[in-house]
């Protein structure tokens, strides 16, 4: 089987997770999450007591510990962490608010970066035909890789988004909070140092403004066959 990786890069509310799991699904390909192994460690800080804004020490050897792994039996795939003890199951945490407002300080550490670019290498070995997703995807962690996507959208659609997921979620933000939440990791993601948010060299660049999810992944799908044929073929690699 070739090895085959696709990449999806893009701000938060662009659509990038649902349409990389879909399009993942419809190829038959292995789907990962990368903006999931970020939430993980911070959602782990927080249940430990560490404040990632303050502490960043603290992440960083937190981060350099604790074991990720993905079911890819299961779909959606669901992360655990074992930062010590047995395996936990941290999908339900990832969503929350105060895993959403920290995320970004763990995000913005250049030793954690490094960390997990390691460990998402390592996947891609493992799983030959790999969707991911995250921000630096084509421009740090896959270069390489044979398909490069960026989706963006209009933020005040992005804002209207989110929010909707995380009402759907079980929370209470509302639009406004939200747009102002993004706005400011929209800065944040672009201007550090370390993998920070661009469109990647000879990424396709996709506006899901006015699109559906369906609509999104159709398009996509059929840039991926034409960019590499055959592509569907096989099932999933993990």
């Amino acid at each position: 089987m070739d090895r085959l990786i696709i990449t999806l890069d893009g701000p938060a509310g662009s659509g990038k997770s649902t349409v990389a799991h879909c399009l993942a699904q419809r190829l038959g390909m292995t789907f990962l999450d990368t903006g999931a192994m970020y939430r993980a460690i911070a959602a782990t800080c927080l249940d430990s007591g560490i404040n990632p804004a303050t502490q960043p020490e603290a992440v960083r050897a937190l981060a350099c510990r604790c074991r990720l792994r993905f079911d890819w039996n299961v779909d959606p795939p669901r992360l655990y962490v074992g930062a010590s003890g047995g395996d936990r199951d941290i999908s339900p945490r990832l969503r929350d608010q105060d895993v959403a407002v920290s995320v970004s300080d763990v995000a913005s550490m250049p030793e954690v970066r490094r960390e997990l670019v390691k460990r998402q290498r390592q996947i891609a070995v493992d799983c030959m035909r790999l969707v991911t997703e995250g921000r630096d995807q084509g421009s740090v962690v896959f270069p390489d890789a044979q398909v490069k996507f960026f989706l963006d959208a209009d933020l005040p659609v992005r804002a209207r988004r989110r929010a909707k997921q995380t009402q759907g979620d079980g929370g209470d933000q509302n639009e406004q909070a939200v747009l102002n939440q993004l706005r400011r990791r929209d800065w944040r993601d672009q201007t550090r140092p370390d993998g920070p948010l661009i469109c990647p060299e000879a990424a396709i660049r996709i506006d899901t403004t006015d699109m559906t999810i369906d609509q999104v992944v159709q398009r996509l799908t059929r840039l991926v066959e034409e960019r590499a044929p055959g592509a569907s073929k096989g099932g999933c690699s993990c």
